[in-house]
Order: structure tokens, then sequence, then C-alpha cells
């Protein structure tokens, strides 16, 4: 039997918006499947380290299909508002990861178990991204359905870069994690748990006190510095397409970075090396986990996570130097 679990370490791992569908796949169930079976060997160094785990993830492509299926069906069944969507998102790639965490754990003699744990996460009504929606979602419409439903449906869509209109979300910073607790004793017990996925359901407190979800879509990677900070995280670990982070990318003076202070980062950030469609929010998270008093972080892809644990490759974040 391993050592006790409690006094292992614990890492949130932020896992890309990807990461259960390949570029040019057709998301079917036994893509997901392949997908998480690859992703849970890769996560295997880190519990083979003794690390006590915390896995988000992202949803987009899979809330998109969903959103599509309730346009297609909407004839038959009540479309479902958009904070439950990402509920049965969390719910269904949490099922589809847990299962291929525990079979592999199973198949190398690990005696862990895994739990998925519906994320709702708080934010503020009064939040300026609800006045300014910028999160693009769903399928894209001409001008005369866009305004129909505008008008009929009070959503908020834009034109997006010559292939049609398409409806925007509010994307609100995270408060407060409300299971937080539950994860934290969870992953203490030394149990893998998936939580927060797609940054968790945005919900806000009523004047009543009561929690109620609202239409939005919180960034996976600042919900997931937020969870690793409430969990008293050691590493906070976001695993993305590129192996390093780099300033002047895809430029001839391209260079990439190694280990970086909260100073150093910030410096980059503002220079504009880290653009808001790219690498910019995993930055901004990485920030926010550190600045709150997070130890270390570390960016790098899934199939580079082994060498970057031993210091090889990968871009890792400290406070101080």
């Amino acid at each position: 039997m391993e050592k006790s679990p409690s006094t292992n370490p614990i890492a949130v791992i932020a896992l890309g918006g990807h990461a259960f569908l390949r570029s040019g796949k057709e998301p079917t169930h036994e893509e997901h499947k392949h997908n998480a079976a690859l992703i849970s060997k890769i996560l295997m160094d880190l519990v083979e380290r003794d690390y006590n785990i915390v896995i988000t993830h992202g949803n987009g492509p899979q809330v998109g299909n969903l959103l599509i299926q309730n346009e297609v069906a909407s004839g038959e069944i009540p479309p479902q508002p958009l904070d439950v969507l990402v509920a049965m998102t969390e719910g269904s790639l949490g099922y589809i990861l847990q299962e291929a965490m525990l079979n592999e754990m199973r198949s190398r003699r690990i005696r862990r178990y895994v739990e998925t744990i519906v994320t709702q996460v708080i934010v503020d009504p009064n939040d300026p991204a609800f006045h300014n929606p910028t999160k693009p979602i769903g399928p894209f419409y001409d001008r005369e359905e866009a305004e129909r439903r505008e008008k009929e449906l009070g959503w908020k869509l834009y034109e997006d870069a010559g292939r049609g209109w398409r409806r925007r979300v509010p994307s609100p910073k995270p408060i407060k994690v409300i299971q937080r607790h539950t994860i934290r004793d969870s992953a203490r017990t030394g149990h893998i748990v998936i939580a927060a996925g797609g940054g968790g359901i945005p919900v806000i407190k009523a004047e009543d006190g009561r929690y109620q979800g609202v239409e939005a879509v919180i960034d996976k990677d600042l919900t997931a510095a937020l969870l690793a900070r409430e969990v008293e995280a050691e590493i906070f670990i976001i695993l993305t397409a590129v192996e390093q982070v780099y300033i002047n990318f895809n430029t001839p003076q391209q260079q990439p970075l190694g280990a970086l202070t909260i100073e150093m980062t910030r410096h980059y950030l503002d220079e504009g090396h880290f653009p808001a469609g790219s690498m910019g929010p995993k930055i901004e998270a990485v920030l926010q986990f550190l600045e709150s008093g997070g130890k270390r972080a570390l960016i790098t892809s899934p199939e580079a996570l082994a060498s970057a644990l031993e210091g090889k490759t990968g871009t890792h974040f400290v406070g101080r130097l």
C-alpha cells in the first residue's frame, strides 16, 4: 500500500479544451474514450509521484454540440439553458475520464478511487461581462435568423469573420467554488477528483440568498487557478498544445521561456506577448494563482509532462527564482 495519501501534495491539472476530441475527428463516444485513455496514461506520472490530483477540463466542443441538439430538437423537446448544458457536460466528460483513470490505475495495481464532482462557481451579478458578452458559442446563423433570435430570445449575436452570425454570452470572473471543501477533502484522502469542468456552472446569489444558475461561461483556466488556491495545491499545471510558453511566438525572434518569476511574467504579458485569444488567459490564470499565494505553476503539453516534471522542459513559474 502507498504511504498515507493525506501527507501527499495536491496538484491541480487543467486540461486543454480539446483533451477529449482531436482536431478533425468526429465527436463520437469512442473518440472521447480513446482520448481519455491517452490522457489517463499521461497523468499517471503525477499519480506515481504520489501527488493527490484534482483534474479540471474544457467542454467547449461538447457544449457546442448540445446547443446544436437544442436547435434540432426544439420542436419536440424544450431547449435546456446554458448552465444546465455545462452541468451535463461536466457529468458526461467526468464519467468518461473517471472510467479511463480507474482502468489505467487498475492495470498498474494502483489502489485509488476517482470521483467526479459537478461544480458550481459563484460569479458577481454586477460583473461587467454581463453587459459586454464576449464568449462565442453555438452554431452560426444568417443575418435574418440572428435578428429574429435577438428580438425573440434576447440573445446577443455578432458577425464572426464572414462566417455568419454567432451568439455571444458573458464570461464573468469566478469568485468562489461552492464545492471547494468537498474537493479539497476528497483529494487529501487520496481520491482523484475531477471537478470544475468547463470552468464550472456559473451561479449568482439571489437577493433571498438562494443560488441561481445564469447564462454564462466562465474561463476554465481562471476557475482552475481559483480552485488550486482553494484546495491549497502545491503546484498548478496547465496542459496545452505547446511544450513551452514563448515570447515573439511564430516570428523569427521566437524564444522559449524556461523559468519565470511573477514580475517577469507580468512584464511579458504587459508587452503583449500573450494574446487574449491564445496564451493570455493561461498566463492570467498562472498569475492569479501565484499572486494569491500559490507556490509554483507549470505550462507544458501533455506529451512533455514527464520531462517537464523533471525540469527538462516546460515553462515553470514561481514567486521568485
